[in-house]
Protein backbone atom coordinates (compact mmCIF):
# COMPACT_ATOMS: atom_id res chain seq x y z
CA UNK A 1 0.00 0.00 0.00
CA UNK A 2 2.49 2.38 0.87
CA UNK A 3 4.61 2.18 -2.31
CA UNK A 4 1.22 3.79 -3.85
CA UNK A 5 2.50 7.12 -2.86
CA UNK A 6 5.40 9.67 -3.91
CA UNK A 7 7.21 10.65 -1.22
CA UNK A 8 11.23 12.25 -0.29
CA UNK A 9 12.92 11.68 2.76
CA UNK A 10 16.12 12.77 4.42
CA UNK A 11 16.09 9.27 6.27
CA UNK A 12 19.41 8.94 7.66
CA UNK A 13 18.78 6.22 10.40
CA UNK A 14 21.08 6.27 13.47
CA UNK A 15 24.17 7.54 10.98
CA UNK A 16 27.41 7.72 12.67
CA UNK A 17 30.54 10.60 11.99
CA UNK A 18 33.04 12.81 13.46
CA UNK A 19 30.49 15.99 13.31
CA UNK A 20 32.10 19.24 14.17
CA UNK A 21 28.76 19.76 16.61
CA UNK A 22 29.70 17.28 18.78
CA UNK A 23 33.85 18.76 18.81
CA UNK A 24 35.63 15.99 16.78
CA UNK A 25 37.87 17.26 14.18
CA UNK A 26 39.06 15.17 11.51
CA UNK A 27 36.72 13.63 8.86
CA UNK A 28 34.12 15.72 7.58
CA UNK A 29 30.57 14.42 8.06
CA UNK A 30 28.48 13.70 5.23
CA UNK A 31 26.07 15.82 4.37
CA UNK A 32 22.07 15.00 3.84
CA UNK A 33 20.51 15.03 0.35
CA UNK A 34 18.45 18.17 0.51
CA UNK A 35 16.65 19.97 3.50
CA UNK A 36 13.46 18.45 5.41
CA UNK A 37 12.77 17.86 9.05
CA UNK A 38 11.36 14.77 10.17
CA UNK A 39 11.03 11.43 7.51
CA UNK A 40 7.00 11.52 6.33
CA UNK A 41 6.22 8.36 4.54
CA UNK A 42 3.78 8.79 2.59
CA UNK A 43 3.68 12.67 2.70
CA UNK A 44 5.87 15.28 1.12
CA UNK A 45 6.05 18.95 2.11
CA UNK A 46 3.95 21.01 0.15
CA UNK A 47 5.92 23.78 1.52
CA UNK A 48 9.37 24.82 -0.37
CA UNK A 49 10.26 25.75 -3.43
CA UNK A 50 13.64 24.65 -3.69
CA UNK A 51 16.05 25.53 -6.16
CA UNK A 52 20.37 24.92 -6.90
CA UNK A 53 21.15 29.20 -7.78
CA UNK A 54 21.79 28.99 -11.84
CA UNK A 55 19.88 25.64 -12.60
CA UNK A 56 16.35 26.68 -10.96
CA UNK A 57 15.30 23.25 -10.25
CA UNK A 58 12.00 22.51 -7.70
CA UNK A 59 12.23 20.02 -4.82
CA UNK A 60 10.67 19.48 -2.01
CA UNK A 61 11.31 17.95 1.41
CA UNK A 62 9.37 15.91 3.87
CA UNK A 63 8.17 18.69 7.01
CA UNK A 64 5.31 19.92 8.97
CA UNK A 65 4.19 23.17 10.46
CA UNK A 66 3.75 25.84 13.27
CA UNK A 67 1.38 28.79 14.69
CA UNK A 68 1.26 32.00 15.60
CA UNK A 69 1.28 35.23 18.31
CA UNK A 70 2.94 38.34 19.37
CA UNK A 71 4.66 40.32 22.29
CA UNK A 72 4.31 44.34 23.50
CA UNK A 73 4.67 47.00 21.14
CA UNK A 74 6.49 50.03 22.53
CA UNK A 75 7.69 51.36 19.39
CA UNK A 76 6.61 54.25 16.91
CA UNK A 77 6.67 51.67 14.13
CA UNK A 78 3.95 49.77 15.10
CA UNK A 79 1.83 47.10 12.22
CA UNK A 80 -1.53 47.72 12.14
CA UNK A 81 -3.95 45.22 14.05
CA UNK A 82 -7.58 44.90 13.57
CA UNK A 83 -7.85 43.41 17.45
CA UNK A 84 -5.66 45.51 20.15
CA UNK A 85 -3.41 48.12 20.63
CA UNK A 86 -0.45 45.73 21.94
CA UNK A 87 0.08 42.58 19.86
CA UNK A 88 0.61 40.24 22.96
CA UNK A 89 -1.58 37.19 21.15
CA UNK A 90 -4.05 38.60 18.53
CA UNK A 91 -6.91 36.62 19.32
CA UNK A 92 -10.45 36.77 18.11
CA UNK A 93 -13.16 36.42 20.48
CA UNK A 94 -15.84 35.77 17.99
CA UNK A 95 -16.37 32.03 17.89
CA UNK A 96 -19.44 31.83 15.21
CA UNK A 97 -18.16 30.63 11.71
CA UNK A 98 -19.80 31.83 8.59
CA UNK A 99 -19.62 31.55 4.33
CA UNK A 100 -16.42 33.46 3.89
CA UNK A 101 -16.36 36.51 1.53
CA UNK A 102 -12.79 35.35 -0.15
CA UNK A 103 -12.41 38.57 -1.37
CA UNK A 104 -12.53 40.75 1.94
CA UNK A 105 -10.89 38.01 3.76
CA UNK A 106 -7.93 38.18 1.26
CA UNK A 107 -7.98 41.54 1.36
CA UNK A 108 -8.00 41.83 5.45
CA UNK A 109 -5.27 38.89 5.60
CA UNK A 110 -2.55 39.81 2.87
CA UNK A 111 -0.78 42.35 4.99
CA UNK A 112 0.33 39.81 7.51
CA UNK A 113 1.66 37.23 5.08
CA UNK A 114 5.39 37.45 3.54
CA UNK A 115 7.66 35.54 1.86
CA UNK A 116 10.94 34.06 2.41
CA UNK A 117 13.67 33.22 0.65
CA UNK A 118 16.82 31.01 2.32
CA UNK A 119 19.74 31.18 0.88
CA UNK A 120 22.05 28.51 1.53
CA UNK A 121 25.31 26.69 0.86
CA UNK A 122 25.14 22.48 0.07
CA UNK A 123 27.53 19.85 -0.69
CA UNK A 124 26.15 18.08 -4.21
CA UNK A 125 27.81 15.26 -6.02
CA UNK A 126 30.05 16.36 -8.86
CA UNK A 127 30.52 14.58 -12.53
CA UNK A 128 33.62 12.85 -11.13
CA UNK A 129 32.15 11.53 -7.96
CA UNK A 130 33.40 13.79 -5.25
CA UNK A 131 31.12 16.71 -3.85
CA UNK A 132 31.13 20.29 -3.72
CA UNK A 133 29.63 23.25 -2.71
CA UNK A 134 27.04 25.00 -3.75
CA UNK A 135 24.64 27.85 -3.34
CA UNK A 136 21.18 27.29 -3.55
CA UNK A 137 17.84 29.15 -3.16
CA UNK A 138 14.67 28.29 -1.42
CA UNK A 139 11.43 30.32 -1.09
CA UNK A 140 8.53 29.41 1.95
CA UNK A 141 6.01 32.00 3.35
CA UNK A 142 5.52 33.49 6.74
CA UNK A 143 2.97 34.87 9.17
CA UNK A 144 3.65 38.33 10.91
CA UNK A 145 2.89 37.32 14.44
CA UNK A 146 4.18 40.26 16.46
CA UNK A 147 6.61 43.07 17.68
CA UNK A 148 9.02 43.68 20.50
CA UNK A 149 10.77 46.82 21.21
CA UNK A 150 13.19 46.37 18.75
CA UNK A 151 11.96 43.79 16.14
CA UNK A 152 8.98 42.35 13.83
CA UNK A 153 8.28 38.53 14.69
CA UNK A 154 7.35 36.08 11.88
CA UNK A 155 6.66 32.63 12.17
CA UNK A 156 7.26 30.18 9.86
CA UNK A 157 8.20 26.19 9.11
CA UNK A 158 11.86 25.37 10.51
CA UNK A 159 12.90 23.57 7.29
CA UNK A 160 11.69 27.12 5.56
CA UNK A 161 14.75 28.58 7.41
CA UNK A 162 16.96 25.51 8.12
CA UNK A 163 20.45 25.86 6.81
CA UNK A 164 20.59 29.48 5.86
CA UNK A 165 23.70 31.62 5.45
CA UNK A 166 21.32 34.67 4.40
CA UNK A 167 17.41 34.75 5.30
CA UNK A 168 15.53 37.68 3.11
CA UNK A 169 11.80 38.42 4.02
CA UNK A 170 9.47 40.33 1.61
CA UNK A 171 6.63 42.21 2.56
CA UNK A 172 2.89 42.76 0.83
CA UNK A 173 4.57 46.02 -0.87
CA UNK A 174 7.43 44.04 -2.26
CA UNK A 175 10.13 45.43 0.06
CA UNK A 176 12.85 43.11 1.02
CA UNK A 177 14.60 43.39 4.67
CA UNK A 178 16.92 40.75 5.64
CA UNK A 179 15.96 38.61 8.86
CA UNK A 180 17.57 36.81 11.78
CA UNK A 181 16.02 33.64 13.74
CA UNK A 182 14.49 34.05 16.65
CA UNK A 183 14.19 30.74 17.58
CA UNK A 184 13.42 26.87 15.90
CA UNK A 185 12.37 23.72 17.32
CA UNK A 186 13.03 21.03 14.87
CA UNK A 187 10.48 18.31 16.26
CA UNK A 188 7.19 20.53 15.73
CA UNK A 189 9.15 22.49 12.18
CA UNK A 190 8.50 25.76 14.30
CA UNK A 191 10.33 28.83 13.51
CA UNK A 192 10.05 32.61 14.73
CA UNK A 193 12.56 35.22 12.63
CA UNK A 194 12.88 38.83 13.55
CA UNK A 195 13.23 41.58 11.15
CA UNK A 196 14.79 44.68 12.98
CA UNK A 197 12.23 47.57 12.45
CA UNK A 198 14.87 49.95 12.08
CA UNK A 199 15.52 48.69 8.77
CA UNK A 200 11.51 48.65 7.59
CA UNK A 201 10.34 51.34 6.10
CA UNK A 202 7.87 53.79 7.70
CA UNK A 203 5.52 53.04 4.15
CA UNK A 204 5.76 49.68 4.69
CA UNK A 205 5.13 49.13 7.80
CA UNK A 206 1.40 51.62 6.75
CA UNK A 207 0.92 48.36 4.72
CA UNK A 208 1.71 45.39 6.91
CA UNK A 209 -0.61 44.13 9.60
CA UNK A 210 -0.56 41.58 12.93
CA UNK A 211 -2.18 38.13 12.06
CA UNK A 212 -5.25 37.39 14.20
CA UNK A 213 -5.31 34.23 15.32
CA UNK A 214 -8.85 31.62 15.39
CA UNK A 215 -9.27 29.25 17.80
CA UNK A 216 -8.09 25.90 15.72
CA UNK A 217 -10.07 23.89 18.68
CA UNK A 218 -13.29 25.20 17.52
CA UNK A 219 -13.23 24.35 13.98
CA UNK A 220 -15.33 22.04 12.73
CA UNK A 221 -15.16 19.54 9.57
CA UNK A 222 -16.74 21.32 6.49
CA UNK A 223 -15.77 24.64 7.61
CA UNK A 224 -14.52 26.95 4.71
CA UNK A 225 -11.12 27.43 4.68
CA UNK A 226 -8.59 30.18 2.40
CA UNK A 227 -5.15 29.31 2.20
CA UNK A 228 -2.56 31.87 1.45
CA UNK A 229 1.25 31.81 0.65
CA UNK A 230 4.03 31.87 -1.91
CA UNK A 231 3.32 28.93 -4.23
CA UNK A 232 6.05 28.31 -6.38
CA UNK A 233 8.22 31.43 -4.79
CA UNK A 234 5.87 33.68 -7.33
CA UNK A 235 4.23 35.82 -5.00
CA UNK A 236 1.39 35.61 -2.48
CA UNK A 237 -1.44 33.24 -4.26
CA UNK A 238 -4.95 32.39 -2.62
CA UNK A 239 -6.95 29.17 -2.60
CA UNK A 240 -10.20 27.75 -1.30
CA UNK A 241 -11.50 24.93 0.26
CA UNK A 242 -12.88 23.13 3.50
CA UNK A 243 -11.48 21.50 6.11
CA UNK A 244 -11.71 17.90 5.42
CA UNK A 245 -10.82 15.98 8.61
CA UNK A 246 -9.76 17.00 12.09
CA UNK A 247 -6.77 15.02 14.90
CA UNK A 248 -5.26 13.13 11.58
CA UNK A 249 -1.77 11.70 12.76
CA UNK A 250 1.11 11.71 10.49
CA UNK A 251 4.39 9.72 10.75
CA UNK A 252 7.53 11.37 12.80
CA UNK A 253 5.00 14.49 13.99
CA UNK A 254 4.35 13.98 17.54
CA UNK A 255 0.29 16.08 17.27
CA UNK A 256 -2.47 16.30 15.57
CA UNK A 257 -2.90 17.83 11.78
CA UNK A 258 -5.87 19.42 10.45
CA UNK A 259 -6.62 18.35 6.87
CA UNK A 260 -7.85 20.53 4.03
CA UNK A 261 -9.10 20.22 0.40
CA UNK A 262 -7.47 23.57 -0.01
CA UNK A 263 -4.84 24.03 -2.99
CA UNK A 264 -1.30 23.91 -1.19
CA UNK A 265 1.71 24.02 -3.00
CA UNK A 266 5.22 24.29 -2.70
CA UNK A 267 6.44 27.40 -1.53
CA UNK A 268 2.93 27.74 0.89
CA UNK A 269 4.72 26.26 3.98
CA UNK A 270 4.53 28.52 6.74
CA UNK A 271 1.58 30.04 4.89
CA UNK A 272 -1.43 30.73 6.60
CA UNK A 273 -5.10 28.90 6.99
CA UNK A 274 -8.14 31.02 7.25
CA UNK A 275 -11.21 30.65 8.68
CA UNK A 276 -14.02 32.19 6.94
CA UNK A 277 -13.84 34.97 9.82
CA UNK A 278 -10.07 35.57 8.34
CA UNK A 279 -8.24 34.55 11.76
CA UNK A 280 -5.36 31.93 10.98
CA UNK A 281 -6.42 28.40 12.59
CA UNK A 282 -3.83 26.92 10.96
CA UNK A 283 0.01 27.00 9.05
CA UNK A 284 -0.18 25.23 5.46
CA UNK A 285 2.83 22.15 5.14
CA UNK A 286 2.25 19.00 3.58
CA UNK A 287 0.49 16.97 1.36
CA UNK A 288 -0.53 13.69 -0.26
CA UNK A 289 1.96 13.34 -3.56
CA UNK A 290 0.55 10.97 -6.14
CA UNK A 291 -1.54 10.78 -9.28
CA UNK A 292 -3.83 9.07 -7.56
CA UNK A 293 -4.59 11.20 -4.59
CA UNK A 294 -6.05 14.41 -5.12
CA UNK A 295 -7.23 17.31 -2.79
CA UNK A 296 -5.68 16.22 0.72
CA UNK A 297 -3.52 18.93 2.35
CA UNK A 298 -2.06 19.26 6.06
CA UNK A 299 -1.66 22.59 8.68
CA UNK A 300 -0.87 22.59 12.23
CA UNK A 301 -3.88 23.71 14.22
CA UNK A 302 -2.62 26.96 15.99
CA UNK A 303 -3.78 26.57 19.51
CA UNK A 304 -2.12 23.62 19.61
CA UNK A 305 1.32 25.00 19.61
CA UNK A 306 0.97 28.65 21.01
CA UNK A 307 3.14 27.75 24.15
CA UNK A 308 5.86 26.75 21.64
CA UNK A 309 5.42 29.63 19.51
CA UNK A 310 5.93 32.22 22.59
CA UNK A 311 8.53 30.26 24.11
CA UNK A 312 10.68 30.72 20.44
CA UNK A 313 9.18 34.42 20.44
CA UNK A 314 11.11 35.06 23.97
CA UNK A 315 14.59 33.47 22.78
CA UNK A 316 17.19 35.88 22.06
CA UNK A 317 17.73 36.59 17.96
CA UNK A 318 20.04 34.44 16.75
CA UNK A 319 23.57 35.52 14.56
CA UNK A 320 25.99 33.05 13.23
CA UNK A 321 29.90 33.24 14.82
CA UNK A 322 32.35 32.59 12.21
CA UNK A 323 33.55 28.50 11.99
CA UNK A 324 36.76 29.75 13.32
CA UNK A 325 34.81 30.90 16.44
CA UNK A 326 32.57 28.26 16.79
CA UNK A 327 32.19 26.44 19.92
CA UNK A 328 31.73 22.56 20.13
CA UNK A 329 30.17 20.27 22.73
CA UNK A 330 32.86 17.88 22.66
CA UNK A 331 30.68 14.19 21.94
CA UNK A 332 30.64 11.75 19.06
CA UNK A 333 27.08 11.41 18.19
CA UNK A 334 23.68 9.42 16.46
CA UNK A 335 21.31 10.59 15.00
CA UNK A 336 18.29 8.99 17.17
CA UNK A 337 15.49 9.41 14.38
CA UNK A 338 11.42 8.21 15.04
CA UNK A 339 11.54 5.16 13.65
CA UNK A 340 14.59 4.27 15.99
CA UNK A 341 13.12 5.90 18.65
CA UNK A 342 10.28 3.85 18.74
CA UNK A 343 12.53 0.39 18.12
CA UNK A 344 14.54 1.26 21.23
CA UNK A 345 12.41 2.77 22.87
CA UNK A 346 14.34 5.76 23.69
CA UNK A 347 13.60 9.55 22.54
CA UNK A 348 14.69 11.26 19.55
CA UNK A 349 18.16 13.17 19.37
CA UNK A 350 21.44 12.75 19.60
CA UNK A 351 22.84 9.40 21.14
CA UNK A 352 26.21 10.03 22.77
CA UNK A 353 28.69 7.15 21.34
CA UNK A 354 31.89 8.71 22.52
CA UNK A 355 32.61 11.78 24.76
CA UNK A 356 35.95 13.11 23.86
CA UNK A 357 38.56 13.38 26.47
CA UNK A 358 39.30 16.81 28.45
CA UNK A 359 35.89 18.57 26.03
CA UNK A 360 33.40 20.55 27.65
CA UNK A 361 30.79 17.44 27.61
CA UNK A 362 32.91 15.66 29.70
CA UNK A 363 33.89 18.40 32.36
CA UNK A 364 30.18 18.82 32.55
CA UNK A 365 29.23 14.93 33.35
CA UNK A 366 27.45 13.88 30.29
CA UNK A 367 28.71 10.44 29.36
CA UNK A 368 28.17 7.97 27.18
CA UNK A 369 24.84 6.33 26.13
CA UNK A 370 23.12 10.13 27.36
CA UNK A 371 20.65 11.26 24.39
CA UNK A 372 20.85 15.05 23.79
CA UNK A 373 17.34 16.04 23.13
CA UNK A 374 17.81 20.16 23.44
CA UNK A 375 20.33 23.09 23.44
CA UNK A 376 18.88 26.51 25.07
CA UNK A 377 15.75 25.32 25.11
CA UNK A 378 14.99 24.54 21.66
CA UNK A 379 14.86 20.66 20.99
CA UNK A 380 17.24 18.63 18.43
CA UNK A 381 15.80 15.58 16.61
CA UNK A 382 19.62 14.44 15.18
CA UNK A 383 23.06 16.02 14.75
CA UNK A 384 22.10 18.11 12.01
CA UNK A 385 19.70 19.92 14.31
CA UNK A 386 22.31 19.86 16.96
CA UNK A 387 24.79 21.63 14.62
CA UNK A 388 22.55 24.02 13.12
CA UNK A 389 22.13 25.42 16.93
CA UNK A 390 25.87 25.75 17.86
CA UNK A 391 26.60 27.77 14.69
CA UNK A 392 25.63 30.66 17.23
CA UNK A 393 27.99 30.12 19.99
CA UNK A 394 31.37 30.80 20.62
CA UNK A 395 33.79 28.55 22.06
CA UNK A 396 34.16 29.64 25.61
CA UNK A 397 30.67 30.18 25.87
CA UNK A 398 28.31 28.32 28.65
CA UNK A 399 24.82 26.80 27.45
CA UNK A 400 22.35 24.77 28.49
CA UNK A 401 21.95 21.27 27.19
CA UNK A 402 19.00 19.10 27.38
CA UNK A 403 19.83 15.52 27.88
CA UNK A 404 17.69 12.54 28.90
CA UNK A 405 19.38 9.96 30.60
CA UNK A 406 18.39 5.93 31.24
CA UNK A 407 17.20 5.28 35.33
CA UNK A 408 17.71 1.97 36.99
CA UNK A 409 14.12 0.76 35.66
CA UNK A 410 15.66 1.54 31.90
CA UNK A 411 13.31 5.12 31.74
CA UNK A 412 14.94 8.09 30.50
CA UNK A 413 14.81 10.87 32.08
CA UNK A 414 15.11 14.29 31.47
CA UNK A 415 18.27 16.60 33.13
CA UNK A 416 19.81 20.05 32.11
CA UNK A 417 23.46 20.64 32.36
CA UNK A 418 25.84 23.33 31.86
CA UNK A 419 28.73 23.12 29.04
CA UNK A 420 31.41 25.53 28.35
CA UNK A 421 31.93 25.46 24.85
CA UNK A 422 35.26 24.20 23.56
CA UNK A 423 37.24 24.73 20.18
CA UNK A 424 37.42 21.98 17.54
CA UNK A 425 40.46 21.15 17.89
CA UNK A 426 40.22 20.85 21.58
Amino acid sequence: MENQYNYYTTDQNMDTGNYGGGGEPGKEPQKKRGKGAARWAKVVCAGLVFGVVASAAFQTSNIVAGKVLGTTQTTNKTAKTTTTSNAKLTTSSNSSIGTANVTEVTKNAMPSIVSITNMSVQEVQNFFGGTQKQESESAGSGIIIGQNDSELLIATNNHVVEGSSTLTVTFIDGESVKADIKGTDSDKDLAVVAVPLSEIKDSTMDKIAVATLGNSDQTQVGDQVIAIGNALGYGQSVTTGIVSAKDRTMDSYDGKLLQTDAAINPGNSGGALLNANGEVIGINSAKIATETVEGIGYAIPVSDVSDLITNLMNQKTKTKVAESERGYIGIKGVDVTSDSAQMYNMPTGVYVSEVISGGGAEKAGITKGAVITGIEGTSVNGMDALQEQLQYYKAGEKVKITIQIQNKNGEYEKKDVEVTLGKQSE
